[in-house]
Protein backbone atom coordinates (compact mmCIF):
# COMPACT_ATOMS: atom_id res chain seq x y z
CA UNK A 1 0.00 0.00 0.00
CA UNK A 2 2.18 3.67 -1.18
CA UNK A 3 0.63 5.92 1.34
CA UNK A 4 0.76 9.25 0.51
CA UNK A 5 0.45 13.12 1.30
CA UNK A 6 1.57 13.98 5.44
CA UNK A 7 4.37 10.26 4.73
CA UNK A 8 5.42 10.35 1.34
CA UNK A 9 7.00 7.37 -0.26
CA UNK A 10 6.10 5.44 3.18
CA UNK A 11 4.81 1.86 2.25
CA UNK A 12 2.54 0.64 4.70
CA UNK A 13 2.29 -3.00 5.19
CA UNK A 14 -2.11 -3.83 4.64
CA UNK A 15 -1.72 -5.53 8.09
CA UNK A 16 -0.27 -2.86 9.68
CA UNK A 17 -2.74 -0.50 8.03
CA UNK A 18 -5.68 -2.99 9.11
CA UNK A 19 -4.76 -3.29 12.77
CA UNK A 20 -4.44 0.82 13.16
CA UNK A 21 -7.46 1.62 11.30
CA UNK A 22 -9.81 -1.23 13.43
CA UNK A 23 -8.21 0.40 16.62
CA UNK A 24 -9.20 3.94 16.07
CA UNK A 25 -12.61 2.78 14.86
CA UNK A 26 -13.25 0.72 18.39
CA UNK A 27 -11.36 3.40 20.66
CA UNK A 28 -10.06 0.69 22.47
CA UNK A 29 -6.87 -1.63 22.03
CA UNK A 30 -8.65 -4.88 24.13
CA UNK A 31 -12.03 -4.58 20.87
CA UNK A 32 -9.88 -3.61 18.08
CA UNK A 33 -7.46 -7.00 19.21
CA UNK A 34 -10.76 -9.23 19.43
CA UNK A 35 -12.49 -7.81 16.22
CA UNK A 36 -8.94 -8.86 14.08
CA UNK A 37 -8.77 -12.24 16.45
CA UNK A 38 -5.29 -11.47 17.63
CA UNK A 39 -3.52 -11.07 21.29
CA UNK A 40 -3.82 -7.33 22.68
CA UNK A 41 0.03 -7.40 23.12
CA UNK A 42 0.61 -8.45 19.69
CA UNK A 43 -1.40 -5.96 18.26
CA UNK A 44 0.36 -3.28 20.34
CA UNK A 45 3.59 -4.54 18.91
CA UNK A 46 2.04 -4.16 15.30
CA UNK A 47 0.95 -0.54 16.16
CA UNK A 48 4.15 -0.26 17.65
CA UNK A 49 6.17 -1.19 14.02
CA UNK A 50 3.65 0.78 12.20
CA UNK A 51 4.77 3.90 14.38
CA UNK A 52 8.78 3.15 13.88
CA UNK A 53 7.97 3.03 9.95
CA UNK A 54 6.36 5.99 9.51
CA UNK A 55 8.72 8.03 12.41
CA UNK A 56 5.45 9.22 14.43
CA UNK A 57 3.90 8.95 17.00
CA UNK A 58 -0.29 7.92 16.14
CA UNK A 59 -1.78 7.89 19.82
CA UNK A 60 -2.26 10.14 22.97
CA UNK A 61 -1.54 9.18 26.68
CA UNK A 62 -5.96 8.99 27.43
CA UNK A 63 -7.46 7.74 30.35
CA UNK A 64 -11.16 6.93 28.54
CA UNK A 65 -9.69 4.55 25.34
CA UNK A 66 -7.57 5.15 22.81
CA UNK A 67 -6.99 8.63 21.41
CA UNK A 68 -5.47 9.66 18.16
CA UNK A 69 -2.71 11.77 17.71
CA UNK A 70 -2.90 14.69 14.53
CA UNK A 71 -0.87 12.54 12.97
CA UNK A 72 -2.41 9.68 13.51
CA UNK A 73 -5.48 11.53 12.58
CA UNK A 74 -4.57 12.44 9.48
CA UNK A 75 -3.34 9.06 9.27
CA UNK A 76 -6.96 7.78 9.49
CA UNK A 77 -8.66 10.09 7.20
CA UNK A 78 -6.66 9.30 4.54
CA UNK A 79 -6.72 5.40 5.09
CA UNK A 80 -10.66 6.10 4.83
CA UNK A 81 -10.56 8.30 2.00
CA UNK A 82 -8.23 5.71 0.52
CA UNK A 83 -10.38 2.58 1.51
CA UNK A 84 -13.60 4.77 -0.41
CA UNK A 85 -11.37 5.55 -3.49
CA UNK A 86 -11.00 1.54 -3.61
CA UNK A 87 -14.16 0.64 -2.53
CA UNK A 88 -12.81 -1.89 -0.83
CA UNK A 89 -15.31 -4.68 0.46
CA UNK A 90 -15.61 -5.67 3.64
CA UNK A 91 -14.45 -9.47 3.82
CA UNK A 92 -17.77 -11.98 4.39
CA UNK A 93 -17.06 -14.67 7.33
CA UNK A 94 -19.07 -17.62 6.91
CA UNK A 95 -21.60 -18.57 9.36
CA UNK A 96 -21.25 -21.38 11.34
CA UNK A 97 -24.86 -23.34 12.99
CA UNK A 98 -23.58 -24.76 16.27
CA UNK A 99 -27.07 -26.80 17.85
CA UNK A 100 -26.62 -27.81 21.62
CA UNK A 101 -28.37 -29.78 24.21
CA UNK A 102 -29.93 -26.91 26.65
CA UNK A 103 -27.98 -28.72 29.48
CA UNK A 104 -24.58 -29.06 28.09
CA UNK A 105 -24.94 -25.46 26.38
CA UNK A 106 -25.59 -23.62 30.03
CA UNK A 107 -23.29 -26.27 32.59
CA UNK A 108 -20.28 -27.26 29.91
CA UNK A 109 -19.62 -25.91 26.55
CA UNK A 110 -20.75 -22.27 27.82
CA UNK A 111 -17.89 -20.48 29.26
CA UNK A 112 -16.07 -21.97 26.60
CA UNK A 113 -17.78 -20.30 23.86
CA UNK A 114 -18.03 -16.64 25.43
CA UNK A 115 -14.07 -17.03 25.90
CA UNK A 116 -14.11 -17.88 22.02
CA UNK A 117 -15.90 -14.71 21.26
CA UNK A 118 -14.00 -12.60 23.78
CA UNK A 119 -11.23 -13.08 21.17
CA UNK A 120 -13.05 -12.98 18.03
CA UNK A 121 -15.39 -10.50 17.41
CA UNK A 122 -15.74 -11.32 13.55
CA UNK A 123 -16.93 -14.15 13.88
CA UNK A 124 -20.55 -15.31 12.72
CA UNK A 125 -22.23 -17.83 14.89
CA UNK A 126 -25.23 -19.34 14.82
CA UNK A 127 -26.43 -20.79 18.72
CA UNK A 128 -29.35 -23.47 18.39
CA UNK A 129 -31.14 -24.35 22.28
CA UNK A 130 -32.08 -28.21 22.08
CA UNK A 131 -34.67 -27.87 24.36
CA UNK A 132 -36.30 -31.31 22.95
CA UNK A 133 -36.06 -34.80 20.69
CA UNK A 134 -38.38 -32.52 18.29
CA UNK A 135 -36.26 -29.70 18.29
CA UNK A 136 -32.90 -31.58 17.49
CA UNK A 137 -35.03 -33.53 14.68
CA UNK A 138 -36.04 -30.19 13.17
CA UNK A 139 -32.44 -28.51 13.22
CA UNK A 140 -30.27 -27.53 10.31
CA UNK A 141 -26.72 -27.23 11.79
CA UNK A 142 -23.12 -27.25 10.51
CA UNK A 143 -22.45 -29.10 14.50
CA UNK A 144 -24.95 -30.43 16.38
CA UNK A 145 -24.63 -31.63 20.02
CA UNK A 146 -26.72 -33.91 21.84
CA UNK A 147 -27.83 -36.38 24.48
CA UNK A 148 -29.40 -39.94 24.10
CA UNK A 149 -28.69 -43.34 24.88
CA UNK A 150 -25.51 -45.25 25.71
CA UNK A 151 -25.39 -47.43 23.19
CA UNK A 152 -26.97 -45.41 20.40
CA UNK A 153 -27.08 -41.87 19.18
CA UNK A 154 -30.47 -42.12 17.82
CA UNK A 155 -32.74 -40.44 17.87
CA UNK A 156 -29.74 -37.98 16.11
CA UNK A 157 -30.45 -35.23 13.65
CA UNK A 158 -32.38 -35.74 10.49
CA UNK A 159 -30.02 -34.19 8.36
CA UNK A 160 -26.39 -36.27 6.41
CA UNK A 161 -24.23 -35.91 9.04
CA UNK A 162 -20.49 -37.98 9.60
CA UNK A 163 -20.60 -40.22 12.03
CA UNK A 164 -21.42 -39.20 15.44
CA UNK A 165 -18.62 -39.16 18.03
CA UNK A 166 -18.60 -40.10 22.03
CA UNK A 167 -17.62 -36.80 24.02
CA UNK A 168 -19.13 -38.34 27.51
CA UNK A 169 -20.98 -40.60 29.69
CA UNK A 170 -23.16 -39.06 32.22
CA UNK A 171 -24.73 -39.89 35.43
CA UNK A 172 -27.56 -38.27 36.74
CA UNK A 173 -28.56 -38.05 40.40
CA UNK A 174 -30.79 -36.24 42.76
CA UNK A 175 -29.25 -33.40 43.97
CA UNK A 176 -29.77 -30.84 47.11
CA UNK A 177 -28.12 -27.65 47.88
CA UNK A 178 -25.75 -28.37 50.75
CA UNK A 179 -26.94 -25.02 53.16
CA UNK A 180 -31.08 -26.80 52.61
CA UNK A 181 -29.32 -30.11 54.06
CA UNK A 182 -27.18 -31.09 57.09
CA UNK A 183 -24.96 -33.44 56.66
CA UNK A 184 -26.87 -36.10 59.13
CA UNK A 185 -30.27 -35.17 58.03
CA UNK A 186 -29.94 -35.93 54.22
CA UNK A 187 -32.46 -37.95 52.61
CA UNK A 188 -30.94 -41.64 52.15
CA UNK A 189 -33.67 -43.50 50.90
CA UNK A 190 -36.91 -42.99 48.81
CA UNK A 191 -38.88 -42.72 52.00
CA UNK A 192 -36.77 -39.78 53.46
CA UNK A 193 -38.20 -37.61 50.36
CA UNK A 194 -41.26 -37.28 51.92
CA UNK A 195 -40.71 -33.81 53.78
CA UNK A 196 -38.57 -32.80 50.34
CA UNK A 197 -40.12 -30.46 47.65
CA UNK A 198 -39.13 -32.16 44.19
CA UNK A 199 -38.81 -30.06 40.92
CA UNK A 200 -38.98 -32.08 37.45
CA UNK A 201 -37.72 -30.45 34.12
CA UNK A 202 -40.39 -31.37 32.10
CA UNK A 203 -37.69 -32.51 29.07
CA UNK A 204 -36.84 -35.25 31.66
CA UNK A 205 -40.88 -36.31 31.64
CA UNK A 206 -39.86 -38.88 27.95
CA UNK A 207 -36.19 -40.23 29.08
CA UNK A 208 -36.47 -43.77 29.11
CA UNK A 209 -33.45 -44.05 31.35
CA UNK A 210 -34.71 -42.02 33.84
CA UNK A 211 -38.05 -43.86 34.93
CA UNK A 212 -36.56 -44.27 38.41
CA UNK A 213 -37.03 -40.81 38.82
CA UNK A 214 -39.81 -40.07 36.48
CA UNK A 215 -41.43 -42.55 38.61
CA UNK A 216 -41.19 -41.31 41.74
CA UNK A 217 -42.68 -37.73 40.96
CA UNK A 218 -45.49 -38.84 38.74
CA UNK A 219 -46.28 -41.03 41.85
CA UNK A 220 -46.49 -37.39 44.49
CA UNK A 221 -49.87 -36.33 44.72
CA UNK A 222 -48.08 -33.09 46.32
CA UNK A 223 -44.61 -31.23 46.54
CA UNK A 224 -43.63 -31.36 43.12
CA UNK A 225 -42.78 -28.11 40.81
CA UNK A 226 -42.67 -29.05 37.13
CA UNK A 227 -40.63 -26.44 34.68
CA UNK A 228 -39.98 -25.84 31.29
CA UNK A 229 -36.73 -24.00 31.61
CA UNK A 230 -33.11 -26.37 32.80
CA UNK A 231 -31.81 -23.15 34.17
CA UNK A 232 -34.86 -22.21 36.22
CA UNK A 233 -34.92 -25.54 37.55
CA UNK A 234 -31.31 -25.57 38.84
CA UNK A 235 -32.08 -22.30 40.21
CA UNK A 236 -34.62 -23.88 42.41
CA UNK A 237 -32.19 -26.55 43.43
CA UNK A 238 -29.50 -24.34 44.49
CA UNK A 239 -32.31 -21.29 46.15
CA UNK A 240 -35.37 -23.19 46.68
CA UNK A 241 -34.73 -25.88 48.86
CA UNK A 242 -35.65 -28.22 45.78
CA UNK A 243 -34.14 -31.71 45.19
CA UNK A 244 -34.17 -32.27 41.69
CA UNK A 245 -32.46 -34.67 39.09
CA UNK A 246 -28.94 -33.34 37.72
CA UNK A 247 -25.88 -34.86 36.03
CA UNK A 248 -23.31 -36.14 38.06
CA UNK A 249 -21.02 -33.64 37.60
CA UNK A 250 -22.74 -30.95 38.97
CA UNK A 251 -20.91 -30.84 42.27
CA UNK A 252 -18.21 -30.18 40.63
CA UNK A 253 -19.73 -27.49 38.18
CA UNK A 254 -21.32 -25.87 41.29
CA UNK A 255 -19.54 -26.31 44.65
CA UNK A 256 -22.69 -25.61 46.97
CA UNK A 257 -24.91 -28.77 45.51
CA UNK A 258 -24.26 -31.95 46.31
CA UNK A 259 -25.34 -34.90 44.37
CA UNK A 260 -27.71 -38.34 46.61
CA UNK A 261 -26.51 -41.21 45.12
CA UNK A 262 -27.93 -43.71 47.75
CA UNK A 263 -31.91 -43.04 46.18
CA UNK A 264 -31.42 -44.88 43.54
CA UNK A 265 -30.20 -48.58 42.83
CA UNK A 266 -31.00 -48.20 39.12
CA UNK A 267 -28.40 -46.20 37.35
CA UNK A 268 -29.58 -43.11 35.09
CA UNK A 269 -27.36 -42.79 32.15
CA UNK A 270 -26.88 -40.64 28.94
CA UNK A 271 -24.59 -40.06 26.65
CA UNK A 272 -23.19 -37.00 24.88
CA UNK A 273 -22.85 -37.33 21.31
CA UNK A 274 -21.73 -34.73 18.40
CA UNK A 275 -22.26 -35.21 14.86
CA UNK A 276 -20.66 -32.38 12.04
CA UNK A 277 -22.91 -31.18 8.81
CA UNK A 278 -21.25 -33.86 6.10
CA UNK A 279 -21.54 -30.94 3.51
CA UNK A 280 -19.79 -28.53 6.12
CA UNK A 281 -17.69 -30.54 8.01
CA UNK A 282 -14.27 -29.34 6.13
CA UNK A 283 -14.89 -25.93 6.32
CA UNK A 284 -12.00 -24.22 8.80
CA UNK A 285 -14.58 -22.58 10.41
CA UNK A 286 -16.55 -25.69 10.72
CA UNK A 287 -13.42 -27.27 12.31
CA UNK A 288 -12.78 -24.57 14.67
CA UNK A 289 -15.88 -25.08 16.67
CA UNK A 290 -15.40 -29.23 16.72
CA UNK A 291 -11.78 -28.39 18.20
CA UNK A 292 -13.22 -26.32 20.79
CA UNK A 293 -15.79 -28.92 21.80
CA UNK A 294 -13.52 -31.77 21.90
CA UNK A 295 -10.87 -29.37 24.06
CA UNK A 296 -13.78 -28.39 26.34
CA UNK A 297 -14.45 -32.27 26.93
CA UNK A 298 -11.14 -33.16 27.16
CA UNK A 299 -10.17 -30.67 29.98
CA UNK A 300 -12.97 -31.77 31.79
CA UNK A 301 -12.73 -35.55 31.73
CA UNK A 302 -12.83 -35.73 35.07
CA UNK A 303 -16.39 -34.17 35.84
CA UNK A 304 -17.19 -37.33 34.19
CA UNK A 305 -15.34 -40.40 36.04
CA UNK A 306 -17.79 -41.72 38.58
Amino acid sequence: MQFLGTFPGADIDPVLAQCFSVTARCGCFMQAARRLNIKATLLRKQLAQLETQLQCSLFSPSDNGVALSRDGLQLHAQLIALAHERDLPVIEQPQVRLAVAESILHDILGRDLVAMLRRNASVRLDIINLDSELSLQAVSADVVVWLAGTDSPLPGPSFAVAEPRRLARLDYLPHIAKRYSRVASRPESLDDLADFLLVQWQHDRQIDSFRPWNTLVEQRLAGVVQLHSYELMLEMVRCGACIGLLPGYMSRFDRGLTGLPELFSQPMQRQVWMAVNAETQNEVQVQTIVELIHNTFHERSEWFER
